[in-house]
Parts: structure tokens; C-alpha cells; sequence
């Protein structure tokens, strides 16, 4: 209290004590700034981008990035094998890649919440047979299963996209269910119970807000990891098909030239490299913004 004015001290928004403990982990705030820059250059591809992303100009072929010797400043980054600008198709790849991540993140937290709230609140049994069901999914190499499930599915970029979601839901119901239990000890939600609270308002009013601290650094590492995973898929051949320029598809349309034309398979490389990169720096920062325990006074 000030001892002039004998008014208390005014306390810092929760956004300005959370920008505060961010702030503090420096890699994180670069990742975010590389994270934000991507995602503007996601968003403005169509006007960034100096061709069309399929447009093909046969007369210029594996052409080297214009600092290399035979290179020219038309195509900064070179050419692919069919003649197509290394530039525009990674800055319209960056949109599938951003749009795969928001989907996989919104899809697998969605579920995962539910059912970890399901698991928390419902009588034992059924949380034996939700949380058995996850442990036979995580019981699988991630991207094993996500391969059989587009195998069955059919190679697409949907059912990647699908397949990465129900790879990623176990995580959010073992951590949603996991802070559900930690919850419901808690003087407040026993005040809830014994106020007469529903449990629909219960599960989503009372518990939910106070457990969403860990499910958003959750949801920041499955982003780099739908990332990763749909790029891994696309170069398997699972994902994106041709001539979608989705960055692990671009990795496999040029395997074959990587001793003749290094720029084809390293710029989407590095892409892939910086991006989740990023997301893991950033993800790092809201867990020591998020976490009481981590937070220094």
C-alpha cells in the first residue's frame, strides 16, 4: 500500500503478467516473431508470390537460385524439375502447412478435452474403458499408425489431416483427464457441488477454464508436430498428392535430384526446420508463462 496516497497497489492485467513471464525465456519470443513473420507470409502468399504455385515454364528447368552461377533474379530460389518458381510453391506451401496444424490442433484438442472430461467425470468403469482405448492408440509409433490409417483411408491430404488428429487426441484426453482429477479436490468445485451446480456447467463453467494452462502448451507442440507429421506423410507419399505444393510433397517430387540440384530438396528442408522450430521455441515459452510452478517471483 502506498503509504502517500493509501492506496493500494494497482496489480498487472493477467495479459500483462503473462507477456512479462514470456518475455523472460528469449528464445521464445524470437520463435514467436519467426512464427508470426510465416504466418504473414502464409496469409499473403497469392500477392508475395511472383508465379502461380503449378505454373510450369518448361524453359527453365532445375535453374540454380539467382546467386548461384546460371541463376537469375526472376526466380530468387530456383526452379523445380518441371520448371515451377522454388518461391511461390514454398510460400503457398506454408498455407497447407498452417491450415494442416490449425485442423489437426482444433480436431484432436476438441475431442480430447471432451473425453478427457468424460474419463474425469464419469464413473470408473467408463474412464477405465476411454483411458484403455488411448493406451492401445499411444501403445502405436505415432506415425505408424497415422500411415495404416491413410493406407485404409486413401492417400490425401484429408485424411492425413485425419489420421494426425486421431494419432494426436490421446494426449489431450490423458492431460485433460489428469488435470480434471487434480481439480476435483478443490475447495471451489466441492463449493460447485454442494451450491447445486449441474454437471454440464460442472465439467465446462467450473473445472475446464482452470485446466487449460497445460492443453495450450499441448496444443502448441501437436501444431510443429502436425507439421512434421503431414510433411512426413507427403514424402512418403500418403499425404498431398501432386502438384499440391505442400512442403513434404515437394520433398519427395525432387528425391531423385538431390546430387543435380541441392536448392530443390534443401529450401523445403529448411522451411520445415524453421517453422517447427519455432512453434517448439514458443511452445517452451508458454509452458514458463503458464505454469505456476515454473514462474520465478
Amino acid at each position: 500500500m502506498d503509504a502517500a496516497t493509501n492506496t493500494p497497489p494497482v496489480r498487472p492485467s493477467r495479459l500483462a503478467e503473462f507477456w512479462r513471464y514470456f518475455r523472460e525465456n528469449r528464445g521464445a519470443v524470437i520463435g514467436l516473431y519467426v512464427f508470426v513473420l510465416f504466418v504473414l507470409l502464409a496469409i499473403f502468399a497469392p500477392l508475395l508470390a511472383p508465379y502461380g504455385p503449378t505454373e510450369q515454364m518448361r524453359d527453365n528447368t532445375l535453374m540454380p537460385p539467382a546467386w548461384q552461377e546460371g541463376g537469375s533474379w526472376a526466380f530468387p530460389l530456383g526452379t523445380d524439375p518441371l520448371g515451377r518458381d522454388m518461391l511461390s510453391r514454398l510460400l503457398h506451401g506454408a498455407r497447407y502447412s498452417f491450415f494442416v496444424g490449425i485442423i489437426v490442433v482444433v480436431v484432436a484438442a476438441t475431442g480430447g478435452i471432451l473425453l478427457g472430461l468424460a474419463a474425469g467425470f464419469a464413473p470408473r468403469w467408463i474412464d477405465t474403458i476411454i483411458m484403455r482405448v488411448m493406451d492401445i492408440i499411444l501403445a502405436f509409433p505415432s506415425l505408424l499408425l497415422a500411415l495404416v490409417l491413410v493406407a485404409i483411408l486413401g492417400p490425401s491430404l484429408l485424411n492425413a489431416i485425419i489420421a494426425i488428429a486421431i494419432v494426436l487426441q490421446p494426449h489431450y484426453v490423458r492431460l485433460t483427464r489428469a488435470s480434471v482429477m487434480n481439480e476435483l479436490s478443490k475447495d471451489y468445485v466441492i463449493s460447485a457441488r454442494v451450491a447445486g451446480a449441474r454437471l454440464p456447467r460442472l465439467m465446462f463453467i467450473t473445472v475446464l477454464p482452470n485446466c487449460l494452462a497445460p492443453i495450450i502448451v499441448q496444443a502448441a507442440l501437436s501444431f510443429s508436430n502436425a507439421i512434421l507429421d503431414v510433411a512426413a506423410l507427403g514424402f512418403l507419399g500418403m499425404g498431398a498428392q501432386p502438384p499440391t505444393p505442400e512442403w513434404g510433397t515437394m520433398l519427395a517430387e525432387a528425391r531423385e535430384f538431390i546430387l543435380r540440384a541441392w536448392w530443390v530438396v534443401t529450401f523445403p528442408g529448411i522451411a520445415i526446420l524453421v517453422t517447427v522450430l519455432a512453434i517448439n521455441l514458443m511452445g517452451d515459452g508458454l509452458r514458463d508463462a503458464l505454469d505456476p510452478k515454473l514462474k520465478r517471483s
